[in-house]
This record gives C-alpha cells, structure tokens and sequence, in this order.
C-alpha cells in the first residue's frame, strides 16, 4: 500500500463479517474509486479488492472463556492494527461484528481523531447495557442490521443508521427446491435434513455429535430420511471425519458432506437443524423451517446466562419478537427433545408452512440495500466532517 494512496481500513473477525464486508467494499467503490481497502478480512472482502495483513481466522473465538486462551496473539494483532492505522491513517476505519476485539481498535483511532464507523450492532439490547457508554466513546457511526437495534443508540445520542442485512438482498423471495437438489447432484424424491453446527471449530465440537445424535434418533422413527451436512471450512474437515466416524456405517451412508454450499444444503432441505447465528437468517430467508440448538462451554453459559436480558438467540425470534422457531439451548438441546420438534417439520407440509408467511414478511422488512445504504451513511459522516472526496 502506498502512503499516498487513500485507503480504508476493514476489520472483520468471521465468516458473517466476511459477507458484509464484501458488500460494503463493493458499494464503498463507487465513491471513493481511487481508494484501496486493508485490515482483516475472509476471500469474500479478498475477492473484492481487501489486503488481509491475517487471516480471518485468527479471530474467530468463541464464549467467554475460550477467548482467554488466545489472548496474547490477539492482543499482538490488534496492537499491530493500532500501529498500522495510527502512523499512516486511512479515510475511516470500519470494524464489522467482534467487538470485544474492533471497539478498542474505534475507541483508539477516534481519540485521534480517525473516523470510526462499528458495522452490526452489539447486542446491548440483550445483554452488558452498560456497554453503550464504552460504544459511545469508541465510534462515530454505528450501522445496525435489525430496525429493532436502533432505539438504543437514539437514546443515548449515537449517531446510528438500520441498512438492512444484504443477505435479504442476495436471496431471491422464492427458492427451488428441485433445482438445488440437482445442483447437489442429490435424488429428488428423498427428504432432507440439512445440519448446520456452525463455522467455529468450538461450536462444531460441541454441536455435531448432538445433531448427529437427532439424525440417528429421525432416522429410527423414518429410515428414508437422508442428510446434508455442509463443512464450513477447509480446516473443519478433520473435526467432521472425527464425529462422522463414531456414527453407525448406515446412518452415515445417508449423509452427504458437502463442502460449503450451506445455501444450497438449506434449500434442498425439508427442515434445517443449526447453531444460532447468520445462519438463522438465512434459513428464514431461504423459507425453511428450522430448529435452532446451541451449547457452549460450561463457564461461559454459566456467566453468560446471567448477563443475558432477552428471550430469544434466534434471529427470526428477535425480529417477529415470538417464537416462530424452536430454540434448545445447553442442557435443553437433548437429542430426543430437538428431534422432536424436527419430525412434524419433516413429515407434514402443514406443520411446515405456518410460519413461511412470517418468514417473508421479515425478508421484505430487511431489503434495504445493506452495502449501499452503509455507505452512504459512511459518506455522509465523512462528509459532515470535511473528511470525504
């Protein structure tokens, strides 16, 4: 990068952040075309222009506790950040999602009078509200995903613009079903249980064995029933072979592994089974019911448990503010109890269609044109600060 050159700085810490990244820089190009992008990012931001100075890995950590062990190489990068952005400053730096992690990096930058713009809301509204006065300090723009994360930013007077989530952009109100299934090369007339257990190798070594668990409970009851279960990550491979492994030869022969391909697993799918997360809203979007289950390490729900203020960690649950989606969570995510609520979704249309129409009113509520829309709203504040051009 050559000092000369205005740049923008993203940081983004996971395969979520990823995503919105690459659709904020593919906007940001249009008003500043002259200007490169660097910080962290995942092959989407790559793809679209973004210099990495690490890999997005190295950021993705999970609970309370897990954290901790990583902490002397995170506090190195970070530092390194900070360095970087402070000695040759860009035009704004923009950190996506991880908090715990960007807002030190906002909070430093601002102080020097650097923009800093924190891309999807932490969730105050839920839990550590007093978060908001660290946010305040730390960043001039905050862009939320969800209409419901504003009014917390409004009342303690941080500027703050809902852009939607791109995602509702990217998939079509309708999906195909056959199609995807021969996009799979997978048979048409089988029905499919697509199983999600996340893109963090915590959330897969605690989740997988319990969703392999249901299946094999699913498959007691209706032995037809098959399986789609897309890899996250390269680096996940071995942790998926592990658990796959200790199933029976016959069950496992009615898993297909697919690698990535999440999308296409979802559509394909009857019902889906995953971990809370983006891909809640993606299977909302993709008009596919679910079950959502998640477990954490033991201290971390423990200490999490009492800070949490809401009833609900599934997206479509926070956004219709009802639960339109079973949730499981910890010692609640029981094989038998999640299978459960998965048999009605898989063996009846009716039980199935109840919620879709609710699932295309909240799509329709959240195409707003995420990428554009944060960027103007980027542009504006660089504006209004002489900052912009």
């Amino acid at each position: 990068m050559s000092e000369a050159k205005p740049y923008i700085a993203i940081v983004a810490g996971e395969a979520s952040g990823d995503i919105l990244g690459a659709d904020l820089i593919r906007a940001l190009k249009q008003y500043f075309p002259d200007a490169s992008f660097c910080g962290i990012g995942g092959p989407k931001m790559m793809a679209e222009g973004l210099e990495s100075y690490y890999p997005i890995e190295r950021l993705s950590v999970m609970g309370l506790v897990e954290p901790l062990k990583r902490l002397p190489e995170l506090l190195r990068i970070r530092a390194d950040l900070k360095a970087r952005f402070t000695a040759h400053p860009p035009l704004v730096f923009i950190g996506i999602d991880s908090p715990d992690f960007v807002l030190n990096i906002e909070a430093h930058l601002k102080a020097r009078n650097i923009p800093a713009v924190h891309y999807v809301s932490p969730s105050v509204w839920a839990w550590r509200k007093g978060r908001i006065h660290k946010i305040a300090r730390a960043v001039d723009l905050m862009l939320t995903l969800f209409p419901f994360e504003t009014d917390i930013y409004r009342q303690h007077g941080i500027p703050v613009t809902c852009v939607g989530h791109p995602l509702a952009e990217q998939i079509p109100l309708q999906s195909d079903a056959v199609a995807a299934k021969h996009a799979l090369g997978i048979e048409d007339t089988s029905r499919y249980l697509a199983m999600l257990p996340g893109s963090r190798r915590g959330e897969v070594s605690l989740l997988l064995p319990l969703f392999l668990q249901v299946f094999e409970l699913l498959r007691s009851r209706d032995d037809s029933l098959r399986a789609l279960l897309p890899v996250a990550a390269p680096h996940l491979q071995p942790l998926v072979d592990e658990c796959l492994a200790a199933l029976d030869p016959v069950d496992r022969d009615a898993i297909a592994v697919l690698q990535g391909q999440s999308q296409s697993a979802m559509v394909a799918a009857h019902a889906v089974l995953l971990s809370s997360g983006t891909a809640t809203l993606e299977a909302m979007l993709l008009r596919r019911p679910m079950v959502v289950a998640y477990k954490m390490g033991g201290v971390s729900f423990a200490l999490l448990s009492r800070l949490v203020k809401t009833p609900y960690i599934a997206l479509p649950n926070l956004l219709a503010k009802r639960e339109l989606v079973p949730e499981f969570i910890q010692e609640a995510a029981t094989p038998s109890a999640i299978a459960d609520a998965l048999t009605p979704l898989i063996a009846s249309d009716v039980a199935r269609d109840e919620t879709l129409d609710a699932f295309e009113a909240l799509h329709h509520s959240l195409r707003l044109n995420a990428g554009e829309t944060a960027a103007q709203a980027i542009v504006a504040m660089l504006e209004a600060r002489g900052a912009a051009g």
